[in-house]
């Protein structure tokens, strides 16, 4: 399908066949990235671009289901990710401006230890924030030991150093705990977020997250 637009029934069909793909490919995930996130993250998607009455609602929804398809973190290597999101896409009936949007959008929203990615349309704005709603609050809390413990990272020692300048490469596999994740990553996610909506979102979100570390660290020092 190369012209055109896509009709609603198609949409709803090609919808349909995606989360068949990702509960496939992603349901036995054990790190976090499970199709309960994927769901939850299209889910905030959707309701963001209610919100701020903005943005493509298929291509959107498409692109936050499909976004931790190519993820080098789940896959054998980057090109192997992104060949299985290539391989999918030429199954379904969209046009090539569409593929590509969704494949731009999955690209680029990625948090890659904090570097800077320019973000080419709101529709990739609203996805980034979704997914990096479900990155803090108590799920995120969920999900950060659930990754440290998969990856065999302690959960927390003192003498580590928080990083904050860093490469993909020292994001990726530097040294690092759990609780240190906080500081790298997800304290900072809410400053980052592009709509309003998603920082409406976020407050309690980071409330939680403070809460939490002030709770472990007067017991991790024996502290009632």
């Amino acid at each position: 399908m190369d012209e055109g637009r896509c009709p609603q029934e198609m949409k709803k069909q090609i919808i349909e066949q995606t989360e068949r793909f990702v509960r496939t490919e992603l349901g036995e995930d054990a790190t976090g990235h499970d199709w309960f996130h994927v769901d939850r993250v299209r889910r905030n998607a959707l309701h963001i671009c209610k919100e701020e009455k903005t943005g493509e609602a298929f291509i959107i929804e498409m692109a936050a289901l499909l976004h931790d398809i190519p993820d080098e973190k789940l896959n054998e290597s980057i090109e192997k990710g992104e060949e299985k999101l290539e391989t999918y896409l030429q199954t379904i009936p969209l046009t090539d401006h569409d593929k590509k949007h969704i494949k731009q959008i999955i690209a680029t929203i990625s948090y890659k230890g904090g570097q800077k990615t320019e973000l080419a349309t709101i529709e990739a704005k609203i996805v980034q924030d979704a997914d990096r709603l479900d990155a803090i609050g108590a799920i995120g809390i969920a999900r950060a030991f659930a990754y440290g413990g998969k990856k065999g990272q302690p959960i927390y020692a003192p003498g580590i150093q928080v990083r904050d300048e860093m490469s993909l490469e020292e994001y990726r596999k530097g040294k690092s705990t759990s609780i240190h994740h906080f500081y790298e990553k997800l304290l900072k996610l809410q400053d980052l977020l592009n709509t309003k909506s998603a920082r409406v979102m976020a407050e309690s979100r980071q409330q939680m997250m403070e809460a939490f570390l002030e709770q472990f660290y007067q017991e991790w020092d024996g502290q009632e």
